[in-house]
């Protein structure tokens, strides 16, 4: 996919670039595959605000996604589509069994190219394989932590994982954060890189696409008056006079709120740290 840009007839189409779609499919989504969702607004299940800044945007229904690739049976790309929950385009299969079922599309897969999943599938971008069939070296996305429960990481565009080699019953992984971990073997991963890498280069261009995407203008705390946010008020400009914290007053930065993971054994290098 190419980068889209427009000529500046105004203001907002001078810096908006976005990703040409023009190749996607034009119709409406597949239904028994597609529900309806409702917006959140950044709230959780008693009405409370969890996440600030969420309201509004436009309506999108969900794309119901395999993430398990458990068919073993060849597959047919029918279609690929634009999905408005993610940042990766979809494919949709048609299997010999007389289902369909959307995929994380690849980069490199096109309309009519056939895919397959199991031991036996050949390692070519969009076959899923468990980690101990694929050789070392290859590029994998849709990749499970934990065997049967569907995949995990690299789901994103663009985005892909490395299989390093193999240590016992674990397979060693390069994430793209820098994180070099283990999963079981038995985890299944599909081989290439996800669809749409360009995302990363797009410009909004202007505040109304990003309110269009559910985003709400964000208001820093020392602006707001002392009613409306613990760093609110004071004569003048001011930096708040205490460490950064919420509405709320919890603390924004710095302070830890993971509990101890059991998969951090399996860790052998922390992802890198941003700047």
């Amino acid at each position: 996919m190419a980068l889209k840009s427009y000529k500046p007839y105004t203001k907002s189409n001078r810096a908006t670039i976005i990703v040409d779609k023009s190749s996607l499919w034009k119709g409406p989504s597949y239904k028994p595959l597609t529900i309806g969702q409702k917006n959140s607004s950044g709230r959780n299940n008693y009405g409370r605000i969890t996440s600030r800044s969420k309201g509004a945007g436009h309506k999108h229904k969900y794309r119901l996604i395999d993430f398990f690739r458990n068919k073993e049976v060849e597959g047919t790309v029918e279609r690929i589509e634009y999905d408005p929950n993610r940042s990766a385009f979809i494919a949709l299969i048609d299997y010999s069994d007389k289902t369909k079922e959307y995929i994380i599309c690849p980069q490199g897969l096109n309309k009519g190219d056939k895919i397959y999943s199991g031991k036996d599938a050949k390692i070519e971008t969009g076959h899923c394989l468990r980690l101990k069939d694929i050789p070392p070296g290859t590029s994998i996305h849709n990749v499970e932590l934990v065997p049967n429960t569907g995949g995990k990481l690299a789901r994103s565009a663009g985005s892909s994982v490395v299989l390093s080699g193999f240590d016992g019953e674990h397979a060693i992984l390069k994430l793209s954060s820098g994180e070099t971990r283990k999963v079981s073997l038995n985890c299944k991963g599909t081989i290439g890189a996800v669809s749409n890498p360009d995302q990363k280069n797009i410009k909004i261009g202007k505040a109304g696409r990003n309110r269009w995407r559910g985003k709400r203008p964000h208001v820093r705390g020392v602006a707001m008056n002392p009613v409306d946010h613990p760093l609110g008020g004071g004569e003048g400009k001011t930096s708040g006079g205490r460490h950064p914290v919420s509405p709320w007053g919890q603390s924004a930065k710095g302070l830890k709120t993971r509990k101890p993971q059991r998969s951090d054994k399996l860790i052998i290098t922390r992802r890198r740290k941003k700047k």
